[in-house]
């Protein structure tokens, strides 16, 4: 906290990830994860700063203070938990699939992807996919409308908001709890701060006190 304090800001990690962190048409960055990064900094008396991140060395970026926290709809692994001090659970989420609107009888029901390229999470491995790794599950939706994977693998969140009528992919659908599929429980989203730091305590008080107010409610309605 005092390192924070005595830098003027708190530097978040962050991939394009929409409704947690992404840019509205002025550029800035918006979200239900960076509204409360932004409230949660100025509870500390600090500005905040977004940082784009390679999301496979977000922990290298966290421990060279690159970064001072990772905010991002980030799922608490048993890694990510090894790797950092973490913050109570926020949300909750399942890993979904999402493919072409026009091979959904492909889709629906199936139990295995085996024979399948499947963009994305490494959560089709178990069922058969062979996976073509992205930077960011943005891009696997773009491998998906580009037809170089058949279908994508991403949080439920992301798909709700990034498919369908209305959307830049209006053409990809998404079914399949894959969590449930592989008997897997729903994932719990956190934030990532270095191991040891005293903005673990700062970020649970924070969030305790804002949804007892229901400030982390009315941020959750706006997307």
């Amino acid at each position: 906290l005092a390192y924070i304090q005595a830098n003027g800001k708190l530097v978040i990690g962050i991939t394009d990830f929409a409704p947690m962190d992404y840019q509205d048409a002025d550029g800035s960055w918006i979200g239900f994860d960076a509204d409360l990064a932004k409230l949660f900094a100025e509870s500390l008396g600090v500005s905040v700063e977004f940082q784009e991140i390679t999301w496979d060395y977000k922990v290298e970026e966290l421990n060279s203070r690159a970064i001072d926290c990772v905010w991002n709809g980030m799922t608490l692994t048993d890694d990510v938990l090894a790797a950092m001090g973490t913050s109570n659970p926020y949300c909750t989420n399942y890993q979904t699939l999402v493919y072409p609107a026009d091979r959904a009888a492909e889709f629906e029901g199936l139990t295995s992807l085996e024979g399948l390229n499947i963009a994305g999470e490494d959560a089709a491995v178990a069922l058969g996919a062979t996976t073509v790794p992205v930077q960011a599950q943005s891009n696997a939706l773009m491998e998906v409308a580009a037809g170089t994977s058949d279908a994508a693998v991403i949080d439920v969140l992301m798909a709700a908001e990034m498919t369908g009528e209305g959307t830049s992919y209006a053409d990809l659908i998404y079914s399949l709890n894959l969590n449930e599929a592989q008997d897997l429980p729903s994932e719990e989203y956190g934030v990532g701060f270095r191991q040891g730091s005293d903005l673990v305590d700062a970020f649970n008080t924070f969030l305790a006190e804002k949804t007892a107010d229901g400030t982390v409610l009315e941020v959750a309605t706006t997307y």
